[in-house]
């Protein structure tokens, strides 16, 4: 099978298309097709070496496709299982294997384009929106990167919620976007100091929560966005890794709080996962939850893939088509 491996860390240029096996299931696991893999900033993370991985390594943590055969003792998934999942390394492949109680069925009315499109980002936008920090009817929220897949996502399910929605862009183009989605008051970081914005916006309130996935040249100002005892929520550096903090800061700023949560930690039992899953697939069924996919390559162009990524020129998802 074709396969996106990474031989040593670095730029894009490290993506390198290769043969591997078909891997076999093991107990517990099964064999998918992959039909479409979404590309995160996740896998550029891996791919340059600033999370760890031993090497060689298939990236890819995000996926749909078809149920090909079962390992010992599963009974959760046949042969034939329209099937979606993440957090499980080896997607950029034309098969891949999973742990079937990893697994999340595709409902009607969903493609495999959009289960891939939707199952870690909507994941990510449903723990942030209603576990992280429950929103609450009335609240005043800033999302970072309103234009991207996931801030398109958290601002459809914040406005949802009842939240007055303030999101960050670079264009006027992704501020289109972003209003689409239903941002109230969208910011032209590129024009304008955000943080004095936020401020002016909330009539020096400031806010109960900020959603940063920009990370290093957003955090400090970010800060400055919340009321007293606001949330900071980091989930994600687009930017780079947020430098060494000093605490105190936190004293001085309102006895503010910062937390830096990941996917994994909100869908460990079977039972968060489905829940999840299940609410961000039925509000695409229905129509509620809009996707915007903004672009599909073939693995072999997996690295412009990336390139496109890591430029913040893009909006919404992109995937990868085996």
């Amino acid at each position: 099978m074709k396969a996106i491996q990474i031989l040593h860390t670095g730029g894009p240029e490290v993506l390198t298309l290769t043969d591997l096996p078909t891997p076999t299931p093991a107990a517990g696991e099964a064999l998918l097709r992959v039909e479409a893999c979404g590309v995160n900033f996740i896998d550029t993370y891996f791919r340059e070496g600033r999370y760890p991985a031993t090497l060689p390594y298939t990236l890819g943590q995000e996926a749909a496709g078809t149920v090909v055969s079962v390992g010992d003792g599963v009974t959760s998934v046949k042969p034939g299982d329209r099937v979606a999942w993440c957090g499980v390394a080896g997607t950029y492949a034309e098969f891949a294997v999973a742990p079937a109680a990893r697994l999340v069925p595709i409902p009607e009315g969903v493609s495999a384009e959009q289960a891939a499109a939707a199952i870690l980002q909507g994941m990510t936008a449903h723990y942030l929106s209603h576990s992280t920090y429950p929103i609450q009817r009335g609240d005043e929220v800033l999302i970072h990167a309103g234009a991207g897949g996931t801030g398109l996502l958290l601002t459809q399910m914040a406005k949802s919620l009842g939240a007055r929605v303030f999101t960050t862009v670079s264009t006027e183009a992704k501020a289109a976007l972003s209003r689409t989605a239903g941002a109230d008051e969208v910011i032209l970081y590129t024009q304008c100091d955000f943080a004095v914005e936020v401020k002016r916006l909330t009539e020096g309130r400031g806010l109960p929560v900020v959603y940063d996935s920009v990370g290093k040249s957003t955090f400090e100002q970010s800060l400055t966005c919340l009321r007293p005892r606001g949330l900071m929520v980091l989930f994600g550096g687009a930017s780079g890794a947020v430098p060494p903090f000093d605490l105190i800061r936190l004293s001085t700023l309102g006895s503010l709080f910062v937390t830096r949560p990941t996917l994994k930690d909100y869908i460990a039992t079977s039972a968060d996962l489905i829940a999840r899953a299940s609410d961000v697939f039925n509000g695409i069924a229905a129509g509620t939850l809009r996707l915007r996919m903004e672009h599909t390559y073939p693995l072999a162009e997996t690295a412009q893939a990336h390139r496109d990524l890591e430029s913040r020129a893009t909006t919404g998802k992109l995937l990868l088509v085996p």
